[in-house]
């Protein structure tokens, strides 16, 4: 399966289960520019239009809000805090490298962001933590990845590594921590 019908099944689940979640989820509208992303990125991005701004849907743990395309390229523009250097995808990291593309935020400046630096690992997706100032380890080894695991962990009520999802009484989705 690719990233779509990954991200399908979250939509479907979401609309099932936390409706009040999938409500603040906007389709794409406009033609999407020509990106210079990885293939899923694109795809996914095609179809996806992020929230309306100041809206959160922490689809993905352990509390993050997936981002449209618009939104990514500035966020990335107000991170960046370190010059292009010769390090590999997924090597560790002080400052919010040029080469990774946030794809979700928190509201308090920590990002998930794809890493475009060359090697083995690009397209891995990595935490940032703005307090630290640091990435330590890609969380997943691409988008697909993620949204399976995540597609899967709210389909099976599952983990997604110490985290468990869970829906409140408004019927929005969260992810509690372990």
């Amino acid at each position: 399966m690719g990233v779509i019908e990954h991200w399908n099944r979250i939509l479907a689940w979401l609309a099932e289960h936390a409706p009040a979640t999938r409500a603040v989820l906007r389709p794409r509208y406009d033609a999407l520019p020509d990106l210079r992303v990885p293939i899923d990125l694109q795809l996914w991005w095609s179809v996806y239009g992020g929230t309306e701004e100041g809206l959160f849907a922490e689809i993905l743990p352990p509390f993050y809000t997936p981002l449209g395309a618009d939104r990514a390229f500035v966020l990335r523009e107000t991170h960046v805090s370190k010059p292009v250097d010769s390090s590999e995808a997924g090597a560790p990291t002080a400052g919010f490298h040029p080469e990774w593309l946030p794809i979700a935020f928190d509201g308090t400046g920590d990002v998930l962001a794809v890493d475009l630096r060359p090697g083995v690992l690009r397209g891995c997706v990595v935490e940032w933590d703005q307090e630290r100032n640091e990435m330590v380890k890609p969380e997943w080894t691409s988008i697909v990845e993620m949204f399976d695991q995540v597609a899967t962990a709210l389909e099976a009520r599952g983990a997604v590594g110490h985290c468990m999802p869970e829906v409140n009484t408004a019927g929005e989705l969260g992810w509690r921590t372990t």
